[in-house]
């Protein structure tokens, strides 16, 4: 039974782009109390399918559930493929280190090219981290938003494409960097 109220709340979430809230689930299981709702709650927690944020908000944490992991392909020089069953993952766990502070961005242009982010892509970013030198950031320069590498030297701090066609950043009010990069996800 359990399995078919994940199943429901995934529908939810994929519809809403967002998590149920109690009275919500309450009402799309037929539940009769709060009590319930809570209950399952925990026991979805205990099965790391939801987690809550410091409000109490509910947040998916490892809803799509995990993908087997077949083994290694050969980027080089073609080699005999083995398949076999190394492992299973989960994206959530993969990509995501803090969900709270985690969101995704679409990109658009193409200064960074180079570096494989292309326009249309999107990009999961971590706003705890702090950035050094060579991450790919989400920087606000003079107002404006963007995505380059963060360079410092010294007391020198610019952002710097991955498209030589496109100029170095320097800020001349003011750069707040707000996430880094840490994964580029592309449909094909």
């Amino acid at each position: 039974m359990i399995e078919k109220y994940k199943k429901q709340i995934v529908v939810f979430y994929r519809v809403n782009r967002r998590m149920p809230n109690y009275a919500e689930i309450m009402a799309l299981l037929g539940y009769k109390s709060k009590n319930a709702v809570f209950k399952l709650v925990r026991k979805l927690q205990a099965e790391n399918f939801l987690d809550k944020d410091k409000k109490g908000k509910l947040i998916p944490k490892n809803i799509y559930g995990e993908l087997k992991v077949l083994g290694r392909v050969e980027a080089g020089f073609p080699s005999p493929a083995e398949e076999e069953l190394a492992d299973t993952m989960s994206l959530d766990d993969f990509l995501i280190k803090n969900k709270e502070a985690t969101y995704m961005l679409k990109v658009s242009g193409e200064s960074m090219i180079d570096a494989g982010i292309m326009p249309g892509d999107m990009v999961l970013v971590d706003r705890s981290l702090s950035p050094v030198d060579g991450n790919i950031v989400i920087a606000e320069v003079d107002k404006q938003w963007t995505v380059k590498y963060f360079r410092k030297k010294g007391n020198d701090i610019y952002l710097e494409p991955a498209n030589k066609k496109f100029p170095i950043i320097r800020a001349s009010d003011e750069l707040r960097v707000a996430a880094v990069v840490k994964a580029v996800i592309r449909k094909y």
